[in-house]
């Protein structure tokens, strides 16, 4: 080719490769591990994300905190993707799981700059996982996971996101009835868990609701506000004139006519509530609109009717009551009936919510959770899906380990001790990795004023000799202490998750040596 130049990308590609591509990759990892870094544990810091249109968010949950962030760099977007992952398989520890995955590609940057080649880094990575992965099944508390122990796994997930000391309590209780409600021989129905928020009041106020809760008021309001022995009618058609599916006109020549044609009218609309009584409903939510006229005839009949019922609600309320969501009023019966001992509407400010309780197919239960303002709601909404998720995760996927960053301790002290078993240079990747993982409970101490190098070295020394040490927050700053009898402890599936998770993204990224983009 006489030495000419192939080109074989575009004029307006970009290609970064080599150790550039690798110190590229690892730095937009690193930098979104520190973003969620100091959100870690009960007295981690909130961040406020403001997005465009100037909506505020306030959160110290990793995996809100990372969607909002709106993340470009494809390397940082797999760190937001570990969080993703984490949140979806077991609903917390998504801090965790991107502040490891940061901590590893930065021990990972340190020994490509002492080269050591990126697939020796991979393998050791991924040794150490393995070794990790059995150290978290070794801590696994021999115990029964009775309530107390699902109360504290439900508490120790909670604590440091809003809820409070004495509100934490309260809302652990919470969790775990509405657990246990859903738990049956298969295991437990997680989505018959309904969480539902409302500003006012505080957390303390949240309660559980054994059914579920609707965000609509009557379309009436003379009609009845408290129903007990419920028949409950779901319909998915409007209550209204009918009009014809064809343009038509008509020409009314006397008065008699026009009364007729009124007559009829009325009459359509009385047959709505009159078929509604015949079936005998009480209770009655339609998906469409409901005419004022039938409204006033069933509030005659002291029938209670909502309209304009979400898709949603209409389910939750049909699977809670046995109702059969029917198309035609007309071809109501008994039978499609749903039962409920009792539907009340309750005021909150100027709202009204529909509270639907002890349905006869009622597997479902509302968490009803209060707080004083918006963010506070949002964020104790956010904290009450984690907690129900782990309780969860807890009972069907392998039990509790102690938590405040012991079981931390303990899986970097079984990885170093195998380190010394393993020849080459693998060995300075498993030893890479233990110092990853002990960044945890450094941050923890940090994050409640401990001075982080003496916390991880008493932590050290306190699990040497006591076989559990942990970070316990109390006071003004922090202690060395024993997790398990402070109940804090976690559950085992999101130490593996995390473990995995992290040391999957690590390891990918670590691997990439040139970044092509075409625009």
């Amino acid at each position: 080719m006489g030495g000419q130049p192939i080109f074989i990308l575009s004029e307006d590609s970009e290609r970064t490769h080599g150790q550039d591509a690798q110190s590229s990759n690892i730095a937009a990892g690193k930098a979104v591990s520190e973003a969620v870094r100091t959100t870690l544990g009960p007295r981690g810091m909130d961040k406020m994300l403001v997005d465009s249109s100037g909506d505020v968010v306030i959160t110290n949950d990793g995996a809100t905190i990372l969607d909002k962030m709106d993340i470009e760099h494809p390397a940082a977007q797999m760190i937001v993707e570990v969080a993703e992952a984490q949140e979806d398989e077991v609903g917390d520890g998504t801090t965790t799981a991107a502040v490891l995955a940061g901590q590893l590609l930065g021990q990972a940057e340190d020994l490509l700059d002492d080269d050591v080649h990126p697939t020796t880094i991979v393998e050791g990575y991924h040794e150490a996982s393995r070794i990790a992965t059995e150290t978290v099944e070794n801590l696994v508390l021999d115990e029964e996971l009775d309530d107390d122990l699902l109360r504290a796994v439900a508490e120790s997930s909670m604590t440091g996101k809003g809820t409070g000391g004495v509100g934490a309590e309260r809302l652990a209780e919470v969790v775990v009835d509405a657990i246990r409600h859903v738990e049956d021989e298969d295991g437990i129905s997680r989505d018959n868990v309904i969480l539902q928020t409302k500003v006012g009041a505080s957390s303390a106020a949240t309660e559980l609701v054994p059914g579920v809760i609707v965000d609509e008021e009557p379309v009436h309001d003379n009609m009845p506000r408290t129903l007990e022995d419920v028949r409950i009618a779901v319909l998915e058609e409007a209550l209204e004139v009918k009009e014809s599916e064809v343009d038509a006109e008509y020409n009314v020549t006397s008065v008699e006519q026009l009364n007729e044609a009124l007559e009829a009218e009325e009459a359509e609309l009385r047959g709505y509530a009159e078929a509604i009584e015949d079936a005998g409903a009480n209770v009655v939510f339609s998906r469409e609109d409901i005419d004022d006229r039938v409204a006033s005839y069933l509030t005659n009949k002291g029938i209670l009717a909502f309209e304009d019922v979400g898709m949603q609600e209409a389910r939750w309320v049909a699977e809670a009551t046995g109702a059969l969501r029917i198309g035609d009023v007309d071809d109501l019966e008994p039978d499609d009936l749903g039962y409920a001992d009792r539907v009340h509407v309750e005021r909150f400010g100027e709202d009204d919510l529909t509270f639907v309780e002890g349905g006869a197919e009622a597997e479902s239960v509302t968490v009803f959770a209060r707080g004083g303002t918006e963010h506070v709601v949002d964020e104790l909404e956010r904290a009450l899906e984690d907690a129900l998720d782990v309780v969860t995760a807890a009972i069907d996927q392998g039990g509790i380990v102690p938590g405040a960053g012991a079981t931390e301790i303990a899986i970097a002290d079984a990885v170093r001790d195998a380190a010394a078993g393993i020849e080459g240079r693998k060995q300075l990747a498993v030893e890479a990795f233990a110092d990853a993982v002990d960044v945890l409970p450094r941050t923890l101490a940090r994050n409640t004023g401990m001075d982080p190098i003496d916390a991880l070295v008493d932590l050290r020394a306190r699990h040497d000799s006591e076989g559990v040490a942990g970070v316990i927050s109390s006071g003004e700053t922090g202690e060395i202490g024993n997790p398990i009898e402070e109940g804090i402890v976690d559950p085992a599936a999101v130490k593996r998750e995390a473990l995995e998770s992290a040391t999957e993204a690590a390891t990918m990224i670590v691997r990439i040596d040139d970044i092509i983009s075409a625009n």
